[in-house]
């Protein structure tokens, strides 16, 4: 089967309403029209939630196939885009829960510290927020993903549903069977792990 994420240019992009027709028809224009406005993108969230490009391009094309097949349903309450990058999300998670075999690691090593009084012991280094700091702040968006993929697998996954893909608190629960409040307790945690993983570089860079 073709590499759906590389799809040629040939042909003009079609809008959403002949796109959606020409789907629903079995029209071959359309599902390439289909996998070449979508697919590098997708690729991009999928190697972000599996952290392997190999991995990434299974679940992508998995994606697109069950896409093809429910076409039927979707019901045109969202953009095509929208659908299209929950099913691949979807995706992704089913092949993570697939190949994950050892236990999860704990993330109490990189959570706040506090002593008796409620003081947090070696709080972090504040972050840069000043129009001067722009800069030193966008040199630690490589590092933000880097360290992203150092917490343990289902705290980075909240993570990156919620921060990174931008899906919803609800969403994010029925994607990974678990609760709202399961959903909002990791994403605290793992916000507060990555700031301790990225403190020792914010202090190097202000020094």
């Amino acid at each position: 089967m073709e590499d759906m994420a590389s799809a040629p240019h040939a042909l003009p992009e079609l809008d959403e309403p002949t796109l959606l027709a020409g789907l629903r028809g079995g029209d071959a224009a359309a599902y390439e029209d289909f996998v070449r406005r979508y697919g590098t993108a997708l690729l991009v969230v999928a190697r972000r939630i599996l952290g392997n490009e190999e991995d990434a391009r299974d679940a992508l094309q998995d994606a697109f196939l069950s896409a093809f097949k429910q076409i039927d349903r979707f019901d045109g309450r969202a953009r095509l885009g929208t659908w299209l990058h929950r099913i691949v999300v979807n995706a992704a998670l089913m092949r993570l829960r697939q190949r994950r075999r050892h236990p999860e690691r704990s993330i109490d090593a990189l959570l706040p510290h506090f002593t008796d009084d409620e003081h947090q012991i070696d709080p972090p280094a504040r972050w840069p927020d000043s129009a001067e700091e722009q800069a030193q702040r966008g040199e630690l968006l490589a590092l933000v993903r880097q360290k992203i993929d150092h917490l343990p697998e289902d705290y980075r996954t909240v993570l990156l549903l919620r921060d990174i893909e931008e899906l919803d608190t609800e969403d994010t629960a029925r994607l990974l069977g678990t609760s709202r409040g399961v959903v909002k307790t990791r994403l605290h945690r793992a916000r507060q792990a990555l700031r301790t993983l990225l403190d020792p570089h914010v202090r190097k860079a202000q020094t």
